[in-house]
């Protein structure tokens, strides 16, 4: 199979991280075929650090945006990918497709690791290392210094690098234009057969140079911003209440949990709109509650082998 892969990454003020970024994909040891670059109004001297690298490697393409005036999370984000997706006429020609952001330091073996596992299993649709992010002690340090991992399941690939085989991406209609798109993607991977996978494994292990949820803000911000993702996602309350409640063991030690769960029951009560597939969400509290009696790991690989049926290989 051809390792030919495709980036898109969309970029705002990303002047203190991109140069991490560039030097860890450039590095690599399969390089991407094609990488663009989305500068989506960036004020602070990101574009002439992307110019700089685009001079230098051919695979690298800058499209640059207008400044909206400020940066935004969720929608925007997702706007600034597509973007530069319209971009690619021959999309069809990559067998892998890749939403990065610009604030990662990635181990030089990523993209062959993760293109290695999508050969070995042809049902695997997307697919992530794990983030870290550096530790109160690690200023500048980097791999030498403290990293503290951030929390994601093994059921889901991560949001700041979600490594796609594109039929998948195609099948599941991409990503929807909300907060929180890279849950609803993973569930729709699930639910039509495919599997989502992450692994906390060295060779997989990246550092986020920015930690999750505190790009716009602050991290309880995005901590409530997360409850109302998962609120239009279609999570129950039941389930976004156990989840809040595991979270507030995490730092930030309960504040972060209850942002979350407010997020959520203040989303609730305005009955603000929810993803728009009912079929989708009744899915989804049946995969919620089956995580609750059985254990998120051991209802992943239940509703993993029960969905088998509905996955349709690509041509």
């Amino acid at each position: 199979m051809s390792r030919d892969y495709v980036i898109i990454s969309p970029a705002r003020d990303e002047a203190v991280f991109a140069r991490r970024t560039l030097e860890s994909v450039t590095g690599q040891t399969v390089p991407p075929a094609l990488w663009v670059i989305v500068d989506d109004g960036s004020t602070d001297g990101t574009g002439a650090i992307l110019a700089e690298y685009a001079a230098r490697f051919p695979y690298i393409r800058v499209l640059t945006r207008t400044d909206r005036g400020k940066r935004s999370v969720g929608p925007g984000v997702i706007e600034a990918f597509y973007a530069g997706l319209e971009t690619v006429t021959d999309l069809k020609r990559f067998p892998y497709l890749c939403k990065l952001d610009l604030d990662l330091d990635l181990p030089l073996n990523y993209f062959q690791t993760l293109i290695e596992r999508m050969e070995e299993n042809p049902r695997l649709g997307t697919c992530s290392g794990k983030a870290y992010f550096p530790g109160p002690s690690n200023t500048d340090k980097g791999w030498d210094g403290e990293l503290v991992p951030e929390h994601c399941g093994d059921e889901m690939s991560v949001g700041m690098t979600k490594f796609y085989r594109r039929t998948c991406f195609e099948q599941i209609g991409g990503f929807v234009r909300e907060v929180m798109w890279d849950g609803v993607d993973c569930h729709r991977c699930r639910m039509l057969g495919w599997i989502a996978r992450s692994w906390d494994e060295r060779a997989l292990r990246f550092i986020h140079l920015r930690p999750m949820g505190s790009s716009q803000q602050s991290l309880i911000t995005g901590r409530r911003r997360h409850g109302f993702g998962q609120y239009y996602m279609g999570t129950s309350l039941l389930y976004m209440t156990a989840s809040a409640l595991y979270r507030s063991t995490k730092a930030p030690l309960f504040v972060g949990g209850a942002a979350m769960w407010w997020g959520y029951v203040e989303s609730m009560l305005a009955s603000k709109q929810q993803f728009g597939d009912p079929e989708f969400r009744r899915f989804l509290r049946r995969y919620q509650r089956a995580c609750l009696v059985m254990g998120k790991d051991r209802a992943t690989r239940w509703f993993d082998e029960r969905q088998r049926d509905q996955w349709r290989p690509p041509s």
